[in-house]
C-alpha cells in the first residue's frame, strides 16, 4: 500500500512503528531496519510504516548533484511491501517541507500526522532543515515525547557496509554479480520498447530495444536476465553499450527475451539483471558475433532457470 499525502490518512495506519528514510534501492542493510520495525510493530500492535520522500531532496536542493536513483517510487514501495511493510508513505516533497527544522519536522510528521508510538532508524540518520537533525537529537525528541527509539546498526556485505550510494556504484560500473548480494531482488530497470535498426532480427536473435529509462542504467556489458512479461517471466540476454561490430557507437540498451515470440513495441517493459556475462567487444566477422551470441544465450537461459527454481 502506497500513500502520497497525509491528509485524511486512515486511522489505522496511525500510532505505529516509524522508519524514515530514503531506501533507494532497498539493500540488505534497509531490510535490517524493516526486520526491526516490524518487530516493533508487532510489540506494540500497531501499523508499520515507511515514509520516504518524493522527490529525494537533493534534486530539489541541488539538482545539479542529484545522483539517478536505483528505484522508483513505485518500485521502492513494491520491494517494502515484500518485506512486509504495511504502508509506505511517499511524501511529495518541496522546499517549505525541506526547511523544517529537526523539531518541527518530529512534531509535525511523527507525532502529529503519524502519531507514532515506536522509531527504527539506521546509524547514519539525519532529519530536518540541512540534515541538522541527528540520531542523538532524535533520542531526545522521542524520550521527550514517550516515542521508543531503536537505532540499527549498518550491514556488511564481503566487507563493506551496505548502502545506496554503494549500490549506485556498483551498478554503474557493470558489477552486478555483486549488486545481487546487497539488494534484496535483483537490479532492475523499466523502459519503453521502441524501434531500433531490425539487425538483431535478421541474425536471428530479436532485441527490444529500450528508451526512456528513468534509473540508473549498469554500466556497458553482455548480462543475463529476465523480463515478467504477459503474465511469464523470460529469461533474457541484455546487451548495454555500442555494437562495434557493425561501426556503432552509440550506446543502446537491447534486451533479447529468449523464446519469446510477442509484440513488445510501445510498451513498458521491467529488466532485471541476474549476472555479468562479459564485456563488449568487436568481432571480426558477423559468423563469430552470431556464436558468441548463441553462447550469451545459453548461459543467460541456464543463470535464468536457476532463478526462477529458487523463486519456487
Amino acid at each position: 500500500m502506497i500513500h502520497r499525502t497525509l491528509d485524511n490518512l486512515p486511522d489505522a495506519l496511525r500510532r505505529g512503528a516509524l522508519s524514515i528514510g530514503n531506501f533507494d534501492g532497498v539493500h540488505v542493510g534497509h531490510a535490517r531496519i524493516i526486520e526491526r520495525l516490524l518487530a516493533r510493530a508487532g510489540e506494540i500492535g500497531g501499523p508499520a510504516v515507511v515514509f520516504t520522500f518524493d522527490p529525494h531532496p537533493v534534486r530539489i536542493l541541488r539538482p545539479q548533484q542529484a545522483p539517478p536513483p536505483l528505484t522508483d517510487t513505485a518500485r521502492k514501495a513494491e520491494l517494502l511491501a515484500e518485506l512486509g511493510i504495511d504502508v509506505v508513505i511517499a511524501y511529495p516533497t518541496d522546499e517549505s517541507f525541506l526547511r523544517l527544522e529537526p523539531g518541527e519536522f518530529f512534531d509535525e510528521i511523527v507525532r502529529r500526522r503519524l502519531d507514532a508510538r515506536a522509531m527504527v532508524e539506521g546509524k547514519n540518520f539525519f532529519f530536518g532543515h540541512n540534515r541538522m537533525g541527528n540520531v542523538e537529537h532524535l533520542w531526545r525528541l522521542c524520550r521527550d515525547a514517550g516515542v521508543s527509539l531503536e537505532v540499527v546498526e549498518p550491514v556488511d556485505v564481503d566487507g563493506e557496509v551496505a548502502s545506496s550510494s554503494r549500490v549506485r556504484a556498483l551498478v554503474a560500473a557493470g558489477r552486478i554479480d555483486q549488486v545481487r548480494r546487497i539488494l534484496t531482488q535483483p537490479y532492475r530497470i523499466r523502459g519503453t520498447v521502441i524501434h531500433g535498426a531490425g539487425r538483431g532480427r535478421k541474425l536471428g536473435f530479436p532485441t527490444a530495444n529500450l528508451a526512456q529509462v528513468a534509473t540508473l542504467t549498469p554500466g556497458e556489458g553482455i548480462y543475463a536476465g529476465l523480463v515478467p512479461v504477459d503474465e511469464s517471466a523470460w529469461a533474457a540476454a541484455i546487451s548495454i553499450g555500442p555494437n562495434p561490430t557493425f561501426g556503432e557507437n552509440a550506446l543502446k540498451i537491447e534486451v533479447h527475451l529468449i523464446d519469446y515470440q510477442g509484440w513488445l513495441y510501445d510498451r513498458e517493459i521491467d529488466v532485471d539483471f541476474l549476472s555479468r556475462l562479459r564485456d563488449v567487444r568487436q568481432f571480426s566477422s558477423v559468423g563469430q558475433l552470431i556464436d558468441q551470441m548463441d553462447r550469451d544465450i545459453a548461459a543467460a537461459r541456464l543463470l535464468a532457470d536457476k532463478r526462477m527454481c529458487v523463486e519456487r
